[in-house]
C-alpha cells in the first residue's frame, strides 16, 4: 500500500472534525514540547515527544470517532499521515 493510499484509508479514521482538532492541538503540543526540550537542554527528555500526541489523539477517537486509532496498527505511517492531516487541516484541505 503506497503512503497516498494509507493517507486515504487513514482519513476514514478521522472524518469528525473534533477527532482531527485534537490531533492539531496534540501535534501543536508536541512542537511546543520540543521547544522547550531544545531550549532548556533536557536533551533526554526528547525520547517521550512522540508521546505527546497520544493523550490528544486518543482522546479523539474513544470520545468522537468510536474508533480503534491508526497508530495500533502502523505506528510509523500512521505519525506521517497525522503531521500530512495537520498540513491539510491547516491550509484548508480539510475542514477545520
Amino acid at each position: 500500500m503506497t503512503f497516498n493510499e494509507y493517507y486515504q484509508y487513514y482519513l476514514t479514521l478521522h472524518q469528525n472534525k473534533w477527532c482531527r482538532r485534537l490531533h492539531v492541538l496534540g501535534n501543536i503540543a508536541t512542537l511546543v514540547y520540543i521547544g522547550a526540550v531544545v531550549y532548556f537542554g533536557a536533551w533526554l527528555l526528547l525520547l517521550l515527544a512522540p508521546l505527546i500526541v497520544y493523550p490528544f489523539a486518543w482522546g479523539g477517537h474513544f470520545l468522537f470517532e468510536k474508533n480503534k486509532p491508526a497508530a495500533w496498527n502502523n505506528p510509523l505511517k500512521a505519525k506521517a499521515c497525522d503531521w500530512k492531516m495537520m498540513w491539510d487541516t491547516l491550509t484548508g484541505k480539510l475542514e477545520w
